[in-house]
């Protein structure tokens, strides 16, 4: 199975990924991870993405598309992909569609994750993360036992600068405008599923599998 998982910010759509992938025993593919392994491999793509990259430039939608060939053309991939963080937009939708195309493959689904704008600010703007080791809290939803302290390592817990209500409702803007066109994108060629993530995990995924099954 050969999916695409979308979501805003906070919607928990990293978490869901890796639980589905393993679920349906098919390669979570997140675009940042595969960028960060292009480069540091030195594959023909990555360099020259790191060459955009150091010019402080967007990469373009050709040299994207380029890694996620190389990406999808791996042996891993053979029994099918989760793919996280890409397209973002409809022209690299159409390029991934070409793309898949050369090599004998299509989309089969597309998972659109959806919590309502509101609960998103409170999810992001109510978390805290450890200074030390990293672990993440909410101060609602899963407070660590002592105010400020982290559970596993007694680290400093702090709120990250881009978890303030104005940048959250920014980002969430800008991915709005973004993706909007994408949804009818896929919507129109009936592989959008649409998924209420304003659940608990367990049952956000059970929904997914049931579409799935489907």
């Amino acid at each position: 199975m050969n999916l695409l998982i979308m979501g805003p910010p906070g919607a928990g759509k990293g978490t869901q990924a890796e639980v589905l992938a393993r679920e349906l025993n098919i390669t979570n593919i997140s675009t940042g991870d595969m960028f960060r392994a292009a480069i540091k491999e030195g594959t023909e793509m990555g360099r020259k993405a790191k060459e955009y990259m150091d010019m402080g430039e967007l990469v373009p939608d050709s040299v994207v598309v380029g890694i996620i060939k190389d990406r999808l053309s791996q042996a891993d991939c053979a029994r099918g992909f989760l793919l996280d963080g890409f397209p973002r937009t409809v022209v690299q939708a159409e390029a991934l569609e070409e793309t898949l195309k050369t090599m004998g493959r299509t989309l089969d689904g597309v998972i659109n994750i959806f919590v309502p704008r509101e609960k998103i600010v409170d999810r992001l703007t109510g978390r805290r993360i450890c200074r030390d080791c990293g672990a993440s809290y909410h101060v609602q939803y899963n407070p660590p036992a002592k105010d400020d302290v982290c559970d596993a390592c007694g680290g400093e817990l702090y709120q990250r600068s881009d978890d303030n209500e104005t940048v959250v409702n920014n980002r969430l803007d800008i991915y709005e405008s973004k993706t909007q066109p994408l949804i009818d994108y896929y919507a129109k060629r009936n592989l959008l599923k649409s998924v209420n993530g304003d659940q608990d995990i367990k049952k956000v995924l059970g929904d997914i599998l049931t579409i799935l099954d489907k």
